[in-house]
């Protein structure tokens, strides 16, 4: 009971985080299922069925607040489904020693990505420029294999892509992407179901999961308006970092020692203090810059209007 509880508590808190940054939601919770010692096969797949109820949720929630552009929706999901279904067939095959050190590197990597992105760059500025199929085709097809292979990465793969381009208003970019991520789960369980055969999948965890989510998906579509983006970006993706640091260093393929343990764990808790720190400062010279703008600009003496006299 305790654990469906966990389980009910991670699916919330994910589905904050995923709701309100467009990212983290899988990665979060399969790197918790990993640390539990779920099959990474099954536990990408518990996570996807769960996905399955949020996203629809999350994407409803997203349109009633006027954060999605179907357009793009059309255009990065149906890639993204053929992506996950490819990525769930061939994780399904590996076996259970090579694939979770092989998931757990993915997981780091794209935590070392959302928290760099975030903690360094922040958003981008906007364009008014359309974003092309040109671009969202082979973004969707890469983001829903590492979706699938890694438990997460449609989020950490497709929302900075779409952010950096500038082409589209944050809250929408967010709101597409959860939205189109419902496609992406579709097809990914089906591909687990294909390559398992439903074996591996506990169906009262993915009931927790998903209770969780359902209950924080109305809740970060209206977040996505009052959370900073950068802070979250940074929280989140120390917690994927620490975690996954923890499964590669007790895999057979590094079995490190405790002394070696310690010293990473504290060489990431430290680096991760110091990303957020960095973050939350940032954060509050942009606001200060924002706020002293308007002011400035009444404080600017204009010069006296002089009339043309005619001779």
């Amino acid at each position: 009971m305790k654990t469906l509880i966990l389980l009910a508590l991670v699916g919330l808190g994910a589905q904050l985080v995923d709701g309100s940054l467009g990212m983290a939601y899988g990665v979060t919770s399969t790197t918790l299922l990993l640390a539990i010692g779920t099959n990474p096969a099954a536990a990408s797949a518990t996570v996807h069925l769960a996905e399955i109820g949020t996203t629809l949720a999350s994407g409803a929630s997203h349109w009633r607040f006027g954060n999605v552009d179907w357009k793009v929706v059309a255009r990065i999901g149906i890639p993204g489904a053929i992506g996950a279904f490819a990525g769930a067939t061939f994780l399904s095959s590996l076996s259970t020693a090579i694939a979770a050190p092989v998931m757990s590197l993915i997981l780091l990597t794209l935590g070392l990505y959302v928290l760099l992105r975030f903690t360094v760059q922040g958003l981008p500025a906007r364009s008014d420029k359309p974003l092309r199929r040109r671009f969202l085709t082979p973004l969707g097809l890469v983001a829903g294999f590492m979706d699938a292979t890694g438990g997460g990465g449609w989020g950490p793969v497709g929302t900075p892509a779409i952010l950096a381009s500038g082409r589209m208003e944050p809250r929408k970019v967010i709101g597409s992407i959860d939205t189109s991520e419902f496609f992406v789960a579709v097809a990914a369980s089906v591909g687990f179901f294909v390559g398992l055969s439903g074996e591996g999948i506990d169906y009262t965890w993915v009931l927790a999961l998903l209770i969780g989510g359902l209950i924080a998906a109305p809740i970060a579509a209206w977040l996505v308006r009052l959370v900073p983006p950068r802070v979250l970006g940074s929280l989140v993706g120390g917690v994927i970092i620490l975690t996954n640091s923890r499964t590669l260093l007790n895999s057979d393929w590094i079995a490190a020692g405790d002394g070696v343990k310690i010293a990473v764990y504290v060489v990431v808790c430290l680096g991760w203090a110091s990303a957020v720190a960095w973050s939350v400062r940032a954060y509050r010279r942009d606001r200060a810059a924002e706020a002293a703008a308007p002011q400035e600009a009444e404080a600017t003496p204009r010069e006296p209007e002089t009339d043309s006299v005619s001779v």
